[in-house]
């Protein structure tokens, strides 16, 4: 009975090999690639289109999966991106259709997800010009995913930009974001948000900063007094010195 039963396991761990791999190497880039996407990270030209490539062909025994659904999306709306930036937006809205309408089906099987929500508002915002019902998206993103850093660094860019067409509690809540940037030590991002998209509203933004970490708050002063700028931060002396380079 034991002479049967090797032969048997050994043809079993083939067919597992054989069936399960496959599966495995093709849903790989649906966990890696999106996180790239998530920190902002480069590819290089041609990448993002045979990694779609990939996830558009899935093995035989392929069984729809959230992971891989969002990837196609987050992957496609990239790859647009960059084509657009190569080609021109005239070139590259006919991808644009298909990318948001894979968005949106992306979220009836990930309706939690806070990225994707953000993704969706920048989609159609790209494809149909500013406007006011699109930002129910940008409310969603902050709903589902309020305090998620990576999130955080391109939304509240985003937020920022349309802060005056945003009701009260929305405008909390992406000063409340910046607040977070700063109290996270991303003060890098957080000054190019400040002397950028929100240079209107720094006095409120930089009112909300009170309680941070006083060494967070003495670093954005650092950064934006190197950068030029000067501006009161609760709390923070200014240092002439900051000046000198």
């Amino acid at each position: 009975m034991p002479s049967l039963l090797l032969p048997l396991l050994g043809f079993a761990g083939v067919l597992w090999s054989s069936s399960v791999l496959p599966l495995f190497w093709w849903i790989a880039p649906a966990r890696e690639v999106p996180a790239r996407i998530l920190i902002d990270d480069r590819f290089k030209r041609g990448a993002l289109e045979e990694i779609l490539a990939q996830l558009e062909s899935p093995p035989a025994s392929f069984v729809q999966h959230p992971d891989v659904e969002r990837a196609k999306a987050l992957v496609g709306l990239r790859a647009s991106d960059e084509a657009m930036m190569r080609r021109g937006p005239e070139k590259a809205d006919h991808q644009f259709d298909g990318v948001e309408s894979k968005v949106r089906s992306t979220l009836v099987l990930n309706p939690a997800d806070s990225f994707l929500w953000l993704m969706l508002y920048s989609v159609t915002t790209t494809r149909n010009g500013f406007d006011t019902v699109n930002i129910g998206f940008l409310a969603q993103s902050y709903s589902t995913g309020p305090l998620e850093s990576w999130i955080a660094l391109q939304r509240n860019r985003v937020a920022l930009a349309v802060f005056a067409m945003l009701d009260e509690a929305m405008q909390q809540r992406s000063v409340s974001e910046f607040v977070a940037l700063v109290d996270s030590r991303f003060i890098a991002e957080a000054s190019g948000n400040l002397t950028g998209v929100g240079w209107a509203w720094r006095e409120r933004l930089l009112a909300g900063l009170g309680e941070t970490d006083i060494v967070s708050r003495e670093a954005l002063a650092k950064r934006l007094a190197r950068d030029g700028v000067m501006v009161s931060i609760p709390g923070v002396e200014l240092d002439e010195r900051w000046w000198r380079r």
